[in-house]
């Protein structure tokens, strides 16, 4: 189940400034064991990454300004390539990334567009699928264009939906 109340406040080029409006170019990397000594529930974060960290063939991923080491946002990840998808584990802004005083807009957009891409990348059409939680499902599928795949809350982006929102973030990429 993806764990985690993201709301995708804003589809933006990169992330926004939610005070100015100015746009910051980002990157994702992989976490380390460093991040780890930061990201953590003593410094306002609500899920053990570090927990996260330690699964098996899950990807990690934190969501940087370039040239500025401080953390945006996290996701885990896992590429299930017996069935060609990706599957959303965790996803969470960073503790000044939310609620209405949040410094950026556009945080988990950025995030999901990632895992988006490395669908596309890793050959899976951008397929990407998580559980959500019953209140967000309309949100969801509002926001990223997700659908249900099965039952109340089971839901998939599908390569049309993945390529608006990679194609949102990544203009120096084109996955038409």
């Amino acid at each position: 189940m993806l764990q985690g109340n993201f709301i995708i406040d804003k589809i933006t080029n990169c992330i926004e400034e939610r005070n100015t409006g100015l746009i910051f170019q980002t990157i994702l990397q992989p976490v380390t064991v460093e991040d780890l000594k930061i990201v953590n529930k003593k410094n306002g974060w609500s899920f053990s990454w570090k927990k996260e960290f330690k699964e098996k063939n899950r990807q990690v991923q934190k969501l940087l300004i370039v040239d500025d080491p401080k953390v945006h946002g996290l996701i885990s990840f896992e590429p299930i390539k017996s069935q060609q998808y990706i599957e959303m584990h965790l996803i969470e802004n960073a503790p000044h990334n939310f609620g209405a005083s949040k410094q950026f807009l556009g945080v988990a957009g950025n995030l999901v567009a990632f895992v988006c891409k490395t669908s596309f990348d890793l050959g899976f059409e951008g397929f990407v699928a998580f559980t959500a939680k019953t209140k967000l499902v309309s949100h969801y599928a509002e926001t990223l264009g997700a659908r249900i795949l099965f039952g109340n809350n089971r839901m998939g982006i599908f390569p049309e939906e993945a390529k608006i929102l990679v194609n949102s973030y990544y203009k120096n990429e084109s996955y038409d």
